[in-house]
């Protein structure tokens, strides 16, 4: 028993390693078009359903994308509304998995088909080309994953030699509803102690398979396994903002919910899936693994269907459970790294740090407007503005030594070679929002010791800082539409004309100021007044640094 046991776990174990290899190779073969996905999220709940079922169908890991979804909503780049549409989309695109297996792994003879695909792959795997290696990796993935559903199906003792298994489970098979339940829990322990849905599927379409369940039993587990997968979710929100824990517990309704509604009508849903597809017999051995998988489908589909139009309501739901509890504006800003215990999801963190980079390119935006805002209007008060000002400026640097580590981090995974260009570009542009973010607080300074020594400054001076700080706008505006995306070479020469009138302008009015001083100026007006070009010029040397970095980021 012991021995049978040690082999449904080995087997086990390479099924998940092999779900593993080929999930960190389709994510790296993928590269930045999940960046291009994600950004689709934000139209509407129906996109970000369809987001969240192709990122989920391409990476092979609704794990990875729901702790995704998690991390994104803690960093405030994804509404809670979002964040439920793409954990719903999740749902559906896990079920590719569940057909795959059920598709290849039963009905042909898997080792006939596992060992070829690794024989093709592991070439590839060893070339010097990365992308033939990612290919290579897919492949050996792919291979191991059902050499591993193999061993797992001949692990597990056949029913006919083994008939004390189904006098076991027949305790627990005659008891009606409790018996719904109790295979219910039994999915979601199995989920949370493997942490795939998508392992815990295989072993549950093994299992009855192999004759140890019956149809209806394994159906059940099925559903105990959707509330087994949001452990996941909801151990990634521990330590992180409300919500990120709010859209974790949204994870945990939807699937509850799902879980309740059909547990009303269980036997009409499954004569409804026999409905659907009445040739594929439920007491047939080699049906029952599609059987299973189209039930999980048409399952997920139908709670994405009843719950879509009721995500504003789940939304306030989970606001009420976990409502904001006055909790001080300024946590230390923390950037945690993924990890979904089962898989890597290192493409997945990278595109976590271009959406951190993207939110420190808007902080130091709203810096510089803060600042624009403050020396159009003198008659505002000063003191809370410095404060939120340097509250600002403390976030950036928190966002650069975080972001900065959190990189390092991306890098010590097997990454694209485009995505390591990437990384370096990134690394270069925090460290440009970083300075411009010292130059925008440098120049709110500036204005405080004009308002606080009521230092006069000359006529025209409003006219041109204003006419200045246009050209500076242009620059950062430029750079945050570009963000995170590689800039063709028109635009880069756009952002050096930009950086040499702002250059120009700064030498035209130091003249100016150099004159005013020699003819007697305002000596304290006319240093005040060539510190804040200076400080605008820095500004203009860091976007255009950026724009550099930009450039270099792979198409």
């Amino acid at each position: 028993m012991i021995g049978t046991l040690l082999q449904i776990a080995g087997s086990l174990g390479m099924f998940l390693y092999g779900m593993r290899i080929m999930s960190d190779g389709i994510q790296k073969a993928a590269g930045d078009r999940l960046q291009s996905i994600l950004n689709y999220i934000t139209s509407n709940r129906f996109s970000a359903v369809f987001t969240g079922f192709l990122i989920t169908a391409m990476i092979q890991s609704s794990s990875a994308t729901t702790v995704m979804v998690v991390s994104f909503a803690n960093a405030a780049l994804l509404t809670l509304s979002q964040s439920i549409g793409v954990i719903m989309g999740a749902n559906i695109g896990t079920t590719v998995t569940t057909w795959i297996v059920s598709l290849f792994g039963f009905k042909f003879k898997i080792a006939a088909l596992a060992l070829p695909v690794i024989g093709i792959g592991f070439p590839f795997y060893l070339s010097r080309s990365k992308k033939k290696r990612d290919y290579g990796e897919i492949l050996v993935g792919f291979g191991l994953l059902f050499l591993g559903l193999n061993f797992l199906k001949n692990s597990v003792p056949n029913i006919q030699d083994n008939p004390q298994i189904l006098e076991f489970l027949n305790n627990y098979t005659g008891l009606g509803f409790w018996s719904f339940a109790i295979f219910v829990m039994v999915g979601t322990v199995l989920t949370m102690v493997v942490q795939s849905s998508s392992a815990a599927m295989a072993v549950t379409v093994t299992m009855a398979f192999m004759g140890w369940i019956n149809y209806p039993t394994a159906c059940a587990i099925v559903l105990g396994e959707n509330i087994g997968t949001t452990i996941t979710a909801n151990l990634a929100a521990v330590g992180t903002s409300v919500n990120a824990k709010r859209a974790a517990r949204a994870h945990f309704l939807f699937n509850l919910f799902g879980v309740l509604w059909i547990t009303i009508i269980f036997q009409q849903f499954l004569t409804l899936v026999d409905w659907v597809n009445p040739l594929w017999d439920r007491n047939n051995m080699h049906d029952l693994p599609l059987k299973l998988s189209l039930f999980h489908t048409l399952f997920n589909l139908a709670n994405t269907f009843i719950c879509l139009p009721f995500i504003s309501i789940l939304a306030k739901i989970v606001t009420k459970w976990l409502p904001d509890k006055g909790e001080a504006k300024l946590l230390p800003y923390k950037l945690q790294y993924i990890s979904t215990g089962i898989q890597d999801t290192a493409q997945i963190n990278l595109l976590k740090a271009k959406r951190e980079i993207e939110a420190m390119t808007v902080i130091t935006e709203k810096m510089f407007n803060i600042f624009l805002d403050l020396y159009q209007n003198p008659q505002k008060k000063l003191g809370n503005l410095i404060e939120e000002m340097s509250n600002m400026e403390e976030l950036t640097d928190q966002m650069q030594e975080q972001i900065t580590y959190y990189l390092v981090e991306c890098t010590k995974d097997d990454l694209a070679e485009n995505s390591l260009m990437n990384v370096n570009a990134m690394l270069r542009i925090i460290n440009e929002l970083e300075n411009i973010g010292d130059s925008c607080m440098k120049l709110t300074y500036l204005l405080q010791r004009r308002y606080d020594r009521k230092i006069e400054l000359h006529p025209n001076a409003d006219e041109e800082i204003l006419d200045f700080s246009k050209m500076v706008i242009e620059f950062m505006a430029l750079n945050k539409e570009q963000m995170n995306r590689h800039m063709e070479q028109r635009v880069l020469e756009l952002a050096f004309k930009l950086e040499k009138k702002i250059n120009s302008s700064r030498d035209e009015l130091k003249k100016a100021s150099q004159k005013r001083l020699q003819a007697g100026g305002e000596v304290q007006g006319e240093l005040l007044y060539m510190d804040l070009l200076k400080h605008f010029e820095h500004i203009g040397d860091n976007s255009l640094n950026i724009s550099q970095a930009l450039r270099k980021i792979s198409k």
